[in-house]
This record gives structure tokens, C-alpha cells and sequence, in this order.
């Protein structure tokens, strides 16, 4: 299994994950894998902010923490986006089958 997209950083309870954004989806899921990224489809169209806003949001409820805790490090404009979450006991692996890479 790939796991470029992901870096754990143990000494502050931190993990960065890199992931490709599609916009304007049905429903907000995880797809699989883009590259060298998580490839995320948001029930949010990209504007003002609204996709962004959305991201954040289903990354906290997948990783189990507040949404306070999760931060858009890079990628404000951009389909591809570094994003920081403090606090997670969820394993980023867990989140891709063996089938989706």
C-alpha cells in the first residue's frame, strides 16, 4: 500500500495528510487514492470557501476530532491540499482498502 499521502508526527500528536479534492460530488466520501494523494469527493460546490468548509468538516468526522482540530495547511484555491490534524487516534491507513491503490 502506498503511503506517501500521510506523515505522523508523534511528538505532536499531529498527522498531515495530502489530498485531491473533487467539488461539487453527490455525497462526501473517500475515494481512494490520486497519486500520491487521499482522492476526497465533496457535497460542496468550490466557491467561496464553501468546498474548503466542507473538507475540513468531513475530515473531522472521519478522523474522529473537532473540527477546530483539523487546519488547511496549503491549498486554499487548489484541487490538491496538505491538511493538519491534532488529536486523532485514527490510523490514516485504515482508511484505504488494499483494493483502492
Amino acid at each position: 500500500m502506498n503511503e506517501s499521502w500521510f506523515r505522523i508526527t508523534p511528538s505532536l500528536d499531529a498527522l498531515t495528510i495530502t489530498v485531491h479534492a473533487q467539488p461539487g460530488a453527490k455525497r462526501s466520501e473517500i475515494v481512494g487514492l490520486h497519486g500520491d494523494s487521499l482522492k476526497v469527493r465533496i457535497a460542496a460546490p468550490p466557491v467561496e470557501g464553501k468546498a474548503n468548509a466542507a473538507l475540513l468538516s468531513f475530515i473531522a468526522e472521519v478522523f474522529a476530532v473537532p473540527t477546530k482540530q483539523v487546519r488547511l495547511l496549503r491549498g486554499e484555491s487548489a484541487r490538491h491540499k496538505v491538511i493538519e490534524i491534532i488529536g486523532s487516534k485514527v490510523h490514516p491507513a485504515t482508511l484505504i482498502t488494499p483494493s483502492d491503490d
